[in-house]
């Protein structure tokens, strides 16, 4: 089973930004606990600041791979072009946000990538890219 995992802006900054909210861990050092967990899936990771990366990413590995864990960040709010490259792939993705994003400003309630996604987890911390993962292979 392959799956991957999409980061959005600034998550790149994880363990560094706002640790009262995204804690103090750096998602690489997370990202090699998770191969370690499941190891009978082939994880890879990519992260980009810039939306059009992450469009061109989802449309390249959307057709040929089992899920897509999806940490959209700051663009699951005002990303129309993402939500419909989501929507344009048959492969699974599961929206994850390490915040509860209905526990914060009220811009950020509002997802467009909700609505095309397999699934949502809000406010688990990094615990949410693990449970999307044991999501994505208990539909298989």
């Amino acid at each position: 089973m392959k799956i991957l995992i999409i980061n959005g802006p600034n998550l790149n900054l994880l363990g560094k930004r706002e640790v009262d909210i995204y804690g103090n861990k750096s998602f690489d050092d997370f990202f090699t606990e998770l191969k370690s967990e499941f190891k009978e899936v082939e994880l890879t990771y990519f992260q980009s600041n810039h939306e059009g990366e992450l469009i061109e990413k989802i449309h390249e590995v959307g057709f040929d791979i089992d899920g897509i864990v999806m940490n959209p960040a700051g663009y699951s709010h005002t990303s129309v072009a993402l939500a419909d490259a989501v929507a344009a792939v048959p492969a699974p993705v599961v929206e994850i946000h390490i915040s509860n994003i209905f526990n914060r400003e009220p811009y950020r309630v509002h997802s467009y990538i909700s609505p095309v996604s397999a699934g949502v987890l809000t406010g688990f911390g990094l615990t949410g890219y693990k449970l999307a993962i044991k999501s994505l292979i208990d539909s298989k």
